[in-house]
């Protein structure tokens, strides 16, 4: 079987199995649309004053928030992604079994994720359809190819940091406290809600240590302003770092945990 084929057959699998729960999943999508209107009527408050802290963006904070909480969305999904599948095949008994398979371990990985990404994508299309065909969010100057590029860097710099946590998981069998103090952290000082300007300078500091920082900024930067390549080279270039230096890592450590579980013989524990 080839490697679109085991993928896809991940997709589908939890397709199925999100989907049977029918009226949790209507629920999240219209979760979306009720975030979208409170933030976008919280813009028509804040908006006056905010404009200044937001000249690099057409000072529109309802745009600013919108690509915010849409494309936050993956770094959610690849801080929590891996870790909940993983936790899933424990409880349903069926990690040791695809650890026996040939497969390889990164295609496991990356297989187990596949449901909640391509969720994710349909979450932030719901996100930027709602903002431009009925609130007035302008992406008529998008570059769209820089966006895509983005957007590929950050998700692997995201997954990267969400293999890192499911490896923890597996081998101290609790990792939702990492997870959530990271993802509060994110949030915080991340960019998500407002430009990192207006925080302290030593914060500002520990912001730029995170990739949300530079995906934010770049996916804001082209597809509110058009920016091109030379102005988003700065954070591509960081995305692209965080990506050279964590993915491999990341990978490396989920190994040796497998190995590591494997020999106290506690890989199907939870």
């Amino acid at each position: 079987m080839s490697v679109m084929n085991r993928l896809l057959a991940f997709l589908i699998r939890d397709f199925h199995t999100e989907t049977s729960y029918r009226l949790g999943f209507l629920v999240s999508i219209g979760g979306v649309f009720v975030r979208v209107f409170i933030f976008y009527f919280l813009a028509q408050l804040v908006n006056p004053s905010a404009a200044p802290l937001l000249s690099d963006y057409n000072g529109d904070y309802f745009a600013f928030v919108l690509i915010g909480i849409a494309f936050g969305g993956y770094f959610s999904t690849g801080l929590t992604g891996f870790a909940n599948a993983l936790r899933q095949t424990q409880t349903t008994g069926t990690l040791e079994a695809m650890m026996m398979t040939p497969t390889p371990v990164s295609l496991l990985i990356v297989g187990s994720a596949a449901w909640s990404y391509t969720y994710t994508t349909f979450r932030v299309l719901i996100y930027l359809l709602v903002g431009v065909l009925l609130l007035g969010l302008d992406l008529g100057q998008a570059n769209v190819p820089a966006a895509l590029l983005s957007l590929l860097l950050a998700i692997i710099s995201f997954a990267s940091i969400g293999i890192i946590a499911a490896s923890v998981i597996m081998v101290v069998k609790r990792g939702d406290p990492i997870t959530a103090v990271f993802g509060g952290l994110a949030n915080l000082i991340g960019g998500v809600y407002y430009p990192i300007e207006i925080l302290p300078n030593w914060l500002q500091f520990f912001a730029r240590l995170l990739p949300i920082t530079y995906a934010l900024r770049a996916m804001r930067l082209s597809l509110l302003n058009g920016a091109g390549w030379a102005e988003l080279a700065p954070d591509l270039l960081a995305l692209l770092l965080f990506c050279v230096l964590l993915f491999p890592l990341s990978l490396l450590i989920f190994r040796y945990a497998v190995e590591q579980a494997r020999a106290d013989g506690s890989l199907a524990q939870y």
